[in-house]
């Protein structure tokens, strides 16, 4: 059996990114149903919000579901105690160090995943004794690595480092690109950038409408200084970059981004003045779909990608 399916009792080893302003407990009741896992994002809720959105998820799924919680967010104790309440049986960690929660969350018989950008950071959290790993490269959406270690480059690197269940995550959006991943020892995916912009996404209908226009080259990782995030080449984008060139201080940046860009850009769907936070695969979509149409699809072209390479004589050297 996968191990993934196995870990986190789901049909199919497809994880939905926990993604700020797009991860509410309607995406991901709707993935838990059509038998991946679905993660409610925490990194844009305050607690209680979260709290609602974990009941509504038990009254929307009986299937297993997890939440997502950036590490570097303000209020995680409140988070972590409104999870350990509601007894989530899933969290991912990222953007931070998981020695703090990794143990708190296990003894209270919860499962851990979290975010990787790198190797040696994929050893921290083996040591740190979680149960899975997400290798997430340079072509994801939001925040992102340092290093700009592509996914098909991070994969091999991580699974030679680790040997705990993996995810692979960064440029995934197709069961032909799910299936390549698992050939580099992935065993299975995180996708966020194709359920982004899906019918039960919380994020605004304007969004979703901008990145199924995107081509190639609409999104860029900037803010380097601070913690690197790519973006939607936007108005307000083009402040970032004349502001970093400009040699702007860490301080100078801060201001600039204010409070509530990603929420101005993504769940209000101001497409000038917001942050749009969205995924390299954005190019690769040009539709808004329900998710169960797209847990079908990218099933079905798992198992064609799989055929045709055993099929086609191409691949017999």
């Amino acid at each position: 059996m996968n191990r993934i399916c196995e870990l986190f009792n789901v049909k199919y080893p497809v994880i939905q990114g926990g993604m700020v302003w797009c991860a509410g407990w309607k995406l991901a009741s709707a993935v838990s149903n059509n038998g991946g896992l679905g993660l409610i994002g925490a990194g844009s809720m305050h607690p209680e919000t979260l709290r609602e959105h974990i009941v509504k998820m038990k009254q929307a799924t009986s299937r297993p579901f997890g939440v997502n919680v950036p590490l570097l967010y303000p209020e995680t104790e409140k988070i972590m105690d409104i999870i350990a309440e509601n007894k989530v049986p899933i969290v991912f960690t990222s953007a931070g160090s998981p020695k703090k929660w990794t143990g708190w969350l296990k003894d209270r018989g919860i499962k851990v995943a979290h975010v990787v950008s790198g190797s040696v950071f994929a050893q921290k959290s083996e040591a740190a004794g979680v149960d899975a790993i997400v290798a997430e490269g340079f072509e994801a959406g939001g925040h992102n690595g340092r290093d700009e270690t592509t996914t098909l480059t991070l994969i091999p690197a991580v699974r030679k480092a680790t040997s705990l269940p993996l995810l692979a995550a960064g440029g995934i959006a197709s069961g032909q690109s799910m299936f390549a991943a698992m050939v580099l020892g992935a065993d299975g995916v995180q996708i966020g950038s194709r359920f982004a912009i899906s019918e039960e996404s919380s994020a605004h209908i304007a969004f979703k409408k901008h990145v199924a226009e995107l081509g190639e080259g609409g999104t860029k990782l900037v803010l380097k200084k601070l913690a690197p995030v790519r973006l939607v080449k936007n108005a307000f984008f083009n402040l970032v970059v004349e502001a970093e060139k400009s040699g702007a201080s860490i301080e100078e940046l801060l201001k600039l981004l204010g409070k509530g860009r990603a929420k101005k850009g993504i769940f209000e769907g101001d497409l000038d003045e917001g942050e749009l936070e969205i995924g390299q695969v954005s190019a690769q979509l040009n539709d808004i779909k329900p998710v169960k149409e797209i847990m079908a699809q990218l099933i079905a072209e798992y198992q064609l990608a799989k055929q045709h390479v055993v099929s086609e004589s191409r691949f017999i050297f």
